[in-house]
């Protein structure tokens, strides 16, 4: 049996939550917000953000990240990607040398480009650091639905232990040396999602999310290689994997925002009505920059950033993209001659 520090309450930590006790791991859990803190103390259920997940009596939640850190196995970074740095930072002092972070979230950050796992690296030089992604709703882990995902880390040993900690009878976990690879994907298919749930908000149809779901993994891994990432995890689980999900399913805050968009609203009115972080509306920015930064093409994200930041109507930025230059879709492939 594991002790493990879950830091962040959210629907992510709770779902993980669930799913490491029913295979008999300790877990104890920090949240920033005592409302929290006493929910799942008091009621054993996150009623807020992932209701109907009931945790065990021995699950213990505290607003002390002292004491989720102090002499766990394995601490998991759960917060969302925008409160990554901070919360880091905030944990430095309690982290010995040598400790495990799994990070759990999704996201690049605007300013530096830094995916997760470095911006942990970077506040705590000290630590180890692994990154669990796929394609996961908290909703359906915290039923216990059949679920896949893969743990991520630059040696093969440690990718092992997470995969060890984590996997169960509903919980299969694969490994894999592409940590960079594996969080951009994660990363940027929140940004197309956002564009399939634009989509959907037009009242367009299954035609249009089939080529965005196509040519968005193809961006994707475009500007993924360019970063540094490894092609065939794009064509992963991490990757085309993370995109279907997240671009088809109600349990997807990008796409629901994405509708909203589509609709009419603004980002902001658009993240309001979500009432969750929506992490491909801070991850477009970073995006935008990272391909210019590699000289990647990538028409979806231009658009995305666009209607989000620019004003752009949704209705024309669809047109714009139908009507760019004539292309091949592969250049890999030769004519016959």
């Amino acid at each position: 049996m594991a002790k493990i520090g879950m830091i962040g309450a959210g629907s992510w930590g709770t779902a993980l939550t669930y799913e490491l006790t029913q295979k008999g791991q300790e877990v104890s859990i920090w949240s920033i917000d005592p409302k929290e803190v006493g929910m799942i103390n008091t009621e054993h259920e996150q009623k807020v953000k992932l209701p109907g997940t009931v945790l065990p009596e021995s699950v213990h939640a505290s607003t002390d990240l002292e004491e989720i850190i102090q002499n766990k196995d394995l601490l998991v970074l759960a917060v969302p990607s925008p409160f990554t740095r901070s919360t880091a930072r905030s944990m430095k002092p309690f982290v010995r040398h040598g400790q495990l972070i799994v990070s759990v979230a999704k996201g690049i950050e605007e300013d530096t480009l830094c995916t997760l796992s470095q911006i942990i690296k970077q506040e705590i030089p000290e630590c180890q650091t692994a990154v669990l992604c796929g394609p996961t709703h908290a909703e359906e882990v915290g039923k216990g639905l059949p679920t896949a995902i893969v743990a991520g880390a630059k040696d093969e040993e440690t990718a092992k232990y997470v995969q060890d900690v984590f996997m169960s009878p509903v919980f299969r976990v694969y490994t894999s040396p592409d940590t960079l690879g594996m969080e951009i994907g994660a990363a940027l298919k929140n940004v197309v999602a956002l564009a399939a749930g634009m989509a959907d908000g037009l009242g367009y149809g299954d035609n249009t999310k089939a080529a965005l779901i196509t040519r968005g993994i193809a961006e994707i891994s475009r500007l993924g290689t360019a970063a540094g990432g490894r092609a065939e995890t794009f064509q992963g689980l991490t990757g085309i994997g993370d995109l279907i999900v997240t671009c088809a399913s109600m349990h997807s805050r990008n796409r629901r925002a994405g509708i909203l968009i589509g609709q009419g609203k603004t980002a902001d009115e658009a993240m309001k009505e979500v009432k969750q972080v929506v992490e491909g509306v801070y991850s477009a920015k970073a995006a935008k920059q990272m391909a210019q930064k590699y000289g990647a093409e990538t028409p979806i994200i231009d658009q995305v950033c666009a209607i989000l930041f620019e004003g752009k109507p949704a209705r024309e930025a669809v047109s714009d993209l139908m009507l760019r230059d004539k292309k091949m879709e592969s250049h890999s492939q030769d004519w016959e001659k």
